[in-house]
């Protein structure tokens, strides 16, 4: 059961949930801050690439489109080379394509040259670092799990907070080519955070050899035989169709009403600054005991949340209204940056994770790349950003009713056909009522178990 990614580190190493794991926690930071931010942030240069090339909106909309699909698209092509060649030594080259496909970027003549260097070349480089990074996140944590996974996932704001101001100031003083320069050599930083990625490693007593890893498979498609995941794929392709379409267009959106260009970008600072305390509030929450057996409804409700802000926002008029359309779409934007790899991680286990990711990422990419352009031809036909954000909204919404009706449906099937079977075996594993389990060794518990027949056993945590 997984994706693509086989490369599990040593067997029977213990997650230190700390030490070197901060090291590797604040890599996974910048790193992320990177991949997601980037995407958002090129987007104040959209207008002046509009006046160099005599093109559209949904034309534009391609380079963040591209960027986000290489991202996505690539998982499984990410997963290989970590299972050949490991970790670090991805993220290493990875770092130095982001770096070259930006700098070979100001030198372009064309749009289609600026797709194949910003969009390919940065995308795939971006891709090399995002997926180890999680992969090894994934090998440090386990109780503190989620907190770590909202700390990381907070790269993202705060770098958006940095670089779309930034990228404004840079395109003021240096144009647009001199922006991408220098933003090639920001992307460089990526490479020291591979530094940080030490792979964990097996303790060896007495001399005697450490523990051998299991036979491993490139690309396992057998995790399409678990339902929960196969849900979980779907409602996240639907949601990632309308979710990166409102901070694509928020800018062009502003300066369309006549708002100047440097409050115009400020709205995206405004999104990421709610989107910073967004993340770690949502991973704190989800990692109370109580909390964390239903963070996939937590997760839907994060969605449905985001899909209705958009609808609200299409209403805005003026400055103020895209503020308070920004300070709510970064709250749910943060939870759902908060939950998606954390969900998925309860869903398919901590040893899957690395092997689910790839083919998730995969699935997704499809729809990363619909997305933008989509809101880009629809803007072009009738020139009115209220349908751009309607279409969004109504996306990520249907995507929350996958997940939520979805998960009932399968929570609720086995014990509707099989009502004797689930009640023999509860009885079966429930503990004495005077024995008490602690919750690590039920945590061990339940992602040692194998599958059984064929199928994946679900549990409260587990079960989408």
């Amino acid at each position: 059961m997984g994706g693509a990614v086989v490369d599990e580190g040593p067997t029977g190493v213990k997650a230190p949930d700390g030490g070197w794991g901060w090291a590797v926690l604040f890599g996974c930071f910048v790193i992320t801050g990177f991949s997601y931010a980037f995407p958002k942030a090129v987007s104040v240069f959209f207008k002046e690439l509009m006046r160099e090339f005599g093109i559209g909106y949904s034309d534009t909309a391609w380079i963040s489109s591209i960027l986000l699909a290489m991202l996505y698209g690539t998982g499984p092509l990410c997963s290989v080379c970590v299972n050949r060649f490991g970790c670090r030594p991805v993220m290493l080259v990875g770092g130095l394509f982001a770096s070259l496909g930006m700098v070979a970027a100001s030198f372009c003549r064309s749009i289609v040259q600026v797709y194949l260097t910003t969009g390919v070349i940065t995308g795939l480089g971006l891709a090399l670092n995002f997926q180890p990074s999680l992969i090894m996140l994934n090998r440090y944590f386990n109780q503190r799990r989620p907190m770590a996974n909202g700390l990381a996932a907070a790269g993202s704001p705060v770098f958006l907070c940095a670089l779309s101001p930034l990228g404004q100031l840079l395109q003021d003083r240096y144009g647009w080519r001199g922006g991408f320069l220098i933003l090639g050599g920001l992307l460089l930083n990526c490479c020291v955070c591979a530094a940080l990625m030490r792979p964990l490693v097996a303790a060896q007593q007495g001399g005697a050899p450490g523990p051998q890893r299991p036979a491993r498979r490139l690309l396992d498609l057998s995790v399409f035989r678990d339902r929960g995941f196969v849900i979980y794929a779907l409602a996240a392709s639907i949601m990632v169709l309308g979710l990166f379409v409102p901070p694509v267009f928020v800018v062009s959106y502003a300066k369309d009403l006549g708002v100047p260009d440097t409050q115009a970008a400020f709205l995206l600072t405004i999104l990421g600054f709610i989107d910073i305390f967004a993340r770690p509030t949502a991973g704190f929450i989800t990692g109370l005991k109580k909390v964390r057996p239903y963070s996939v409804y937590l997760f839907s409700f994060a969605m449905f949340f985001n899909g209705f802000t958009d609808l609200t926002g299409s209403t805005a008029s003026d400055y103020g209204g895209l503020v308070v359309f920004c300070i709510f779409f970064g709250i749910s934007y943060g939870m759902v940056g908060a939950l998606q790899f954390e969900v998925l991680m309860a869903i398919v286990g901590t040893h899957k994770f690395s092997s689910a990711i790839g083919l998730v990422l995969l699935l997704e990419a499809v729809a990363v790349l619909i997305g933008p352009p989509s809101g880009g031809k629809l803007l072009d036909a009738t020139h009115v950003y209220k349908y751009v954000f309607i279409l969004a909204g109504a996306e990520v919404l249907t995507s929350s009713l996958v997940l939520l009706l979805g998960n009932f449906c399968i929570r609720k099937g086995p014990e509707a056909s099989q009502p004797e079977a689930v009640v023999s075996e509860e009885k079966l594993h429930k503990p004495p009522a005077d024995v008490r389990v602690d919750s690590r060794e039920v945590e061990h518990f339940l992602k040692a178990e194998p599958e059984k027949n064929g199928e994946v056993v679900h549990t409260p945590e587990t079960s989408v």
